[in-house]
């Protein structure tokens, strides 16, 4: 139910920093040139492997172009979608400082909302950017994730052309390159353009390295490198101290692995052993800064602040973050291999000094933890092989690390962790089941069973009685998706007694499930006390989620009991929580707007919510709200006389229905169905669907077109006494307009009257329009006899006015065929005389039938044939059939 969250609080600002132009670094003039060259274009591409300079030569293109740049430096964890966005806000931020809001609004939403939809917006603010400017993607190949590679292609697609992307990287991107090739939308710089030729090694070996050799030194150094700006500069510091540099570079071959491995091997034993050690124990961090490696180090004798500083001193692969020189990095290949080096070296059996690497790890946590850094606290914890300690940091002091933007990693680990070690923790599969409801609730339930497994024999105490309520609250979260009211009420009432008193998350959430089963089963009373509860709760430890869930079902109890201004302000309440853009959760207080505004016989604002109810939905993917939506649409399109629209939209809902079992939405849709059958004159079908499903207000509607007003009536009063014993207002309303139809349809007018009477009194205080529009000129009859009698005078003249103005604009709003086409109704025996004819029995025979006199059926003929305005029997029945009032011959 509830969604990552990625506050900004957590954001890292050093991966936004833009490395400033060296200035000693050699200048690139010729690559310069080319990167100016393709400004227009909408990508830069930098490939090449470690040690190219990639970097080097964006910061020193972005510090002479004059441009603003946002830079963001990715790491392995950015894959995740919500983390990847909030980043690339933050970023943005630099060249706009209020862009993206509604975005990381939208990121704390309880569903995920797709990407496309997020930068869609992102790029409209974009575009209002007034300067041009640079969008940086640093270490890309470090993000191995589909979905940002998607991301990114979709920007590279409507990129504003205030905005040109650079991305550096290692590896090729999944991106479609060859398209922006072919296009002319690409510049690349790779690996044989960023290699230093015979004279930019020069100048770097004697300018930048302080080296002064020959120029047969340079140019056999710079062979042997292949222009390789690392090896060369690997080269150089191995150098130092060499006097016969010649010798040296003679003897200096091999592949780039093993010059690197040869050359850190000479660069790390020409430090002291107390920098070796430095080097080799924060190698484990992705960045550094002062206080930090002295927790890594603890009890060093060297403040982190100075050792670091001596290393960027010494030229030693230390790459600054800021301004400040707070925080830095080690150049990646650097990094890694350092680590390599450091579990050779802390292996037992080398006796080394530098400590156990899970120690070191364990350190890293507890110093991230102690200063809120909490996801990257549970990384370390996690490579400390630490888990009690990543399980507590995962569920944090309120909302856990899952529900806060770190689902991929949270879930990665779990996965990582053999069975034996959830078993020991059945915690753990709890939280597994917890994730995996987030992102694939089918695997939920195998879970929650190896929890049950793994508590059974463990002594009960209030924790793992909370962990058996936590199961029971997933267990009613995955029977409200299937509208199980039963088991959502068992397992909600077994949470309840099983959960923590302190554990309000939790418990709120199953208060919130155990009021939607009483919804379900038609308690509105029930389900809106529990609702209640849900929002006072909810506030009182800041859960927006379910009090945004249970103020959408208190706008629809309001909506069902009539009081449609209060519902509607309900529902304004629901978008003012959901924020703007609103979340995906706020597509119910759409809908629920469409339906009010539909029967206020506003179409066009009815619409409007509509198109609004289906933006948020697509973001949560398969939901069964879509065939709510579409028994609207159908109902919407009628109403607009459109019936093979109607028909159309409800043949969809019906495969989307049965394609993703949600069948309890089968009747709703199958009642909308029977009425654009109406409308077609299908009446057997009509009457076959009803039945199917047992729809009694629509089989009533069927009787009616059948123009058997007596079964309808029949079948309307249990509906009625049922609405009216159990409160329900907006059934009891459907039901007294259509008894007060087929009252005025069997000639009891007064009857007919006195009901609409009532049911106008009903209808007034909400506004109803629809209810009464929508069955057409029957009605319209109605309402004109009760207005003659003083009824309701000013709402029945709306009324009369609603439904003047669809005659006027051509709308056929009478699904009733024989009420539409004939001046006065078939009486209930005139129906059956006339149904027997249809048979092929003679008058004798009919009368024989029917108990009645020969010339008492001849009578019926009569009567017949002048309210059809036929003369034949045969032509009776063919009238008949044409109508609507007999089904079909086939």
């Amino acid at each position: 139910m509830s969604t990552p969250i990625l506050a900004t609080k957590l954001i890292l600002a050093t991966k936004l920093y833009v490395p400033p132009a060296q200035p000693t670094a050699v200048p690139r003039s010729r690559l310069i040139g080319r990167l100016n060259e393709g400004l227009h274009r909408r990508l830069t591409l930098v490939c090449a492997p470690a040690g190219f300079g990639k970097t080097t030569l964006i910061g020193e293109w972005i510090a002479g172009c004059g441009r603003p740049a946002a830079w963001l430096s990715l790491e392995e964890g950015d894959g995740d979608p919500a983390r990847f966005l909030a980043y690339l806000v933050a970023a943005l931020r630099a060249v706009a400082a209020d862009i993206g809001e509604g975005i990381l609004d939208a990121l704390r939403s309880p569903q995920p909302p797709p990407t496309e939809p997020l930068l869609t917006a992102l790029l409209n603010e974009i575009a209002t950017v007034e300067d041009d400017f640079f969008l940086v993607l640093d270490d890309y190949h470090l993000v191995d994730a589909k979905v940002v590679d998607d991301a990114i292609a979709f920007l590279l697609e409507h990129v504003p052309p205030e905005m040109h992307l650079i991305i550096a990287t290692r590896e090729d991107p999944r991106l479609p390159l060859a398209r922006l090739r072919a296009r002319g939308q690409l510049v690349e710089v790779r690996a044989a353009d960023l290699r230093f030729n015979p004279s930019e090694a020069a100048a770097f070996l004697k300018g930048e390295m302080g080296l002064d050799l020959s120029a047969e030194d340079i140019a056999a150094l710079e062979t042997r490198t292949e222009g390789w700006i690392a090896g060369l500069q690997l080269a150089a510091l191995s150098m130092r101290g060499h006097e016969d540099a010649s010798s040296f570079i003679e003897s200096f071959t091999g592949s780039h692995r093993f010059v690197l491995d040869y050359l850190v091997e000479e660069v790390l034993q020409q430090q002291p052993e107390s920098v070796q050690g430095f080097l080799l124990c924060t190698s484990i961090l992705d960045r550094l800064c002062g206080p930090l490696c002295d927790a890594v180090l603890l009890g060093s004798s060297a403040s982190g602040r100075a050792t670091l500083e001596y290393i960027e001193r010494a030229n030693l692969f230390l790459v600054p973050l800021d301004d400040e020189r707070r925080w830095y990095r080690y150049h990646h290949l650097f990094a890694e291999l350092l680590r390599q080096r450091l579990h050779l070296v802390s292996a037992p059996s080398t006796g080394a000094a530098v400590g156990d690497v899970a120690e070191l790890h364990g350190r890293a946590s507890a110093w991230y933890e102690a200063n809120g850094l909490e996801i990257e606290a549970f990384r370390h914890a996690a490579a400390a092989n630490d888990v009690e300690r990543a399980e507590r940091l995962i569920e944090g002091e309120g909302v856990p690390l899952y529900f806060r933007g770190t689902v991929a990693p949270v879930l990665n680990w779990l996965e990582s962790l053999p069975g034996a070690v959830l078993d020991a923790r059945p915690s753990l599969w709890v939280m597994y089941a917890s994730v995996l409801l987030l992102v694939d609730h089918t695997a939920v339930e195998q879970r929650l069973r190896a929890a049950e497994a793994a508590l059974q024999g463990i002594e009960p105490n209030d924790r793992t009685r909370d962990l058996v309520g936590r199961v029971a609250s997933m267990r009613a979260t995955l029977a409200v998706i299937r509208h199980d009211a039963e088991t959502i009420i068992d397992q909600s009432r077994r949470a309840l007694e099983y959960l923590h008193p302190d554990n309000l998350p939790a418990r709120t959430a199953t208060t919130w499930t155990l009021g939607h089963a009483h919804q379900l089963q038609g308690d509105r009373a029930a389900a809106g006390k529990a609702y209640a509860e849900v929002i006072s709760t909810g506030n009182s430890f800041g859960d927006s989620v379910y009090t945004i869930a249970a103020t959408i079902n208190l706008g629809q109890l309001q909506e069902a009991d009539n009081e449609l201004s209060l519902a509607t302000k309900t529902y304004e309440r629901v978008l003012e929580l959901a924020g703007d853009p609103p979340q995906p959760i706020a597509c119910e207080a759409c809908l629920g707007l469409a339906r009010i505004t539909y029967q206020w016989n506003d179409l066009d604002a009815a619409e409007r919510h509509g198109q609004q109810f289906v933006q948020l939905t697509r973001q949560m993917g398969s939901v069964d709200s879509f065939a709510s939506y579409d028994v609207f649409l159908a109902r919407l399109r009628l109403a607009r006389g459109d019936v093979a629209g109607a028909v159309a939209v409800l043949v969809r809902a019906e495969e989307f229905v049965r394609q993703h079992d949600f069948v309890f939405r089968m009747p709703d849709v199958a009642a909308a169905r029977v009425l654009t059958l109406l409308y077609q004159g299908h009446l057997r079908a009509a009457a076959r669907l009803a039945e199917t499903h047992g729809l009694p207000l629509s089989r009533a509607r069927v009787y009616l077109a059948q123009g058997d007003a007596s079964s309808a009536l029949a079948s309307l009063e249990p509906l009625r006494r049922q609405a009216e014993a159990k409160g329900w207002a907006d059934e009891r309303l459907r039901v007294m307009v259509l008894q007060a139809v087929a009252l005025h349809a069997q000639g009891e007018k007064d009857g007919a009257a006195q009901l609409l009477d009532d049911a106008l009194a009903l209808a007034e205080p909400g506004g109803f329009i629809r209810v009464f529009v929508d069955e057409g000129r029957p009605m319209a009859h109605l309402l004109s006899e009760a207005a003659a009698c003083g009824i309701a005078p000013d709402y029945t003249a709306r009324l009369l006015a609603a439904i003047e103005a669809e005659a006027h604009e051509g709308v056929d709003r009478s699904y009733l065929p024989a009420a539409r086409s004939l001046a006065e109704p078939l009486s209930q025996r005139e129906l059956e005389v006339l149904r027997l004819v249809a048979e092929g029995l003679s008058n004798r025979e009919i009368g024989a039938r029917l108990f009645l006199a020969l010339d008492t059926v001849k009578g019926h003929n009569r009567r017949i044939f002048g309210k059809l305005l036929v003369h034949r029997r045969t032509e009776a029945v063919a009238k008949a059939r044409a109508l609507g009032i007999l089904p079909g011959e086939n």
